[in-house]
């Protein structure tokens, strides 16, 4: 009976947040802007800033546990691998700069175990081609500003799903598309451990809204925990005309009448400028017009217009939630200024 009434007192509580915002803001990969992406700072200052809802990019380690990073393949150029003592299960270890070529490295994250990946630091997206030395590789940061708080901590899912159960938060997590998978692990078996997670977790349906660019993630997700699919986004990452939504296959309407209620386009499918405002596409009143919830991303990303110009146009939309990686910028009437993430 306790565990109930915390529930319902968090699901409330998200109400009250979404509430307070014009659109609420979904930490991208936590809060890029001021920690490393996908680490446990950025995980915790985004719940701080007063975003709506975390996002974690799940990818599989070895031993075939689920770890938040955004791409399998992104170690070298988030994380001090390339300088830790697990630098040599890289696949394509640390190249310096030369005269005519790049500096390189590629390391997964299927080839580490979910011990070793924790014993790594989370740096900040970004990786520096003139490089001549793999500390300067991956000290190259999109924003600035995450280096002063760097390094910090790497978040495996079941440590994201537990820190942000006490707080006020929705979890947005997304099943990376994983092309390498651990022996004897499938598809099926990642499917089912991230949703697994939440309900060992006791978090209720209704704080999880389950991501994935493959329809076929979700068609699972609907047979194997309906529940927890209700609230499923298929991110749209087809190659598109906004201006000719009708083209698509499948159809705004099909993927409705399908079972798909929430869509995760980028931006730029859903606003253009044109005669010097922010108008929406075709594709965006065509998702609008079938029923669709629209979770856009990213807006310190998208190319159509200054982020705060963006995020009033999309207020005009059939928008639930927008991705920001500065998750305490976008305030509505009423609500405070950013507050101070905790501590490391």
């Amino acid at each position: 009976m306790a565990r109930g009434r915390q529930s319902l007192a968090g699901i409330l509580w998200l109400l009250v947040l979404a509430a307070a915002q014009p659109i609420p803001i979904v930490g991208h990969r936590g809060a890029p802007a001021h920690y490393p992406e996908e680490s446990l700072e950025g995980v915790l200052a985004a719940a701080a800033f007063g975003a709506f809802g975390v996002e974690c990019d799940a990818v599989p380690t070895r031993d075939g546990a689920l770890v938040c990073r955004h791409a399998e393949d992104d170690l070298a150029a988030t994380t001090n691998v390339l300088t830790s003592p697990w630098a040599g299960a890289c696949r394509q270890p640390f190249r310096p700069a030369g005269l005519l070529s790049q500096a390189h490295a590629r390391c997964l994250s299927v080839d580490l175990t979910k011990a070793a990946f924790l014993g790594l630091e989370a740096w900040p997206e970004g990786a520096d081609p003139r490089a001549r030395r793999p500390e300067a590789y991956y000290r190259a940061a999109r924003y600035p500003a995450a280096l002063a708080t760097s390094p910090g901590h790497t978040l495996d899912h079941a440590g994201f799903v537990r820190v942000l159960n006490p707080l006020p938060v929705a979890y947005f997590p997304e099943l990376k598309a994983a092309p390498v998978l651990p022996p004897g692990v499938t598809r099926d078996d990642l499917r089912r451990a991230i949703v697994d997670a939440y309900r060992k977790a006791g978090v209720p349906p209704e704080r999880v809204f389950l991501q994935s660019f493959f329809l076929e993630d979700l068609k699972f997700w609907r047979r194997y925990a309906p529940a927890y699919a209700a609230r499923a986004i298929w991110l749209d990452g087809r190659r598109l005309d906004p201006d000719r939504p009708a083209d698509l296959r499948p159809t705004m309407a099909e993927l409705r009448a399908a079972g798909v209620a929430y869509l995760g386009p980028p931006i730029g499918a859903l606003l253009a400028p044109r005669g010097g405002r922010l108008v929406p596409t075709a594709y965006a009143r065509a998702a609008c017009r079938a029923g669709l919830r629209l979770v856009p991303w990213t807006l310190e990303r998208t190319r159509v217009g200054p982020p705060s110009a963006v995020y009033r146009a999309l207020s005009e939309l059939c928008v639930f939630a927008v991705f920001s990686d500065d998750p305490g910028r976008y305030r509505g009437p009423g609500q405070s200024e950013r507050k101070n993430p905790p501590s490391r």
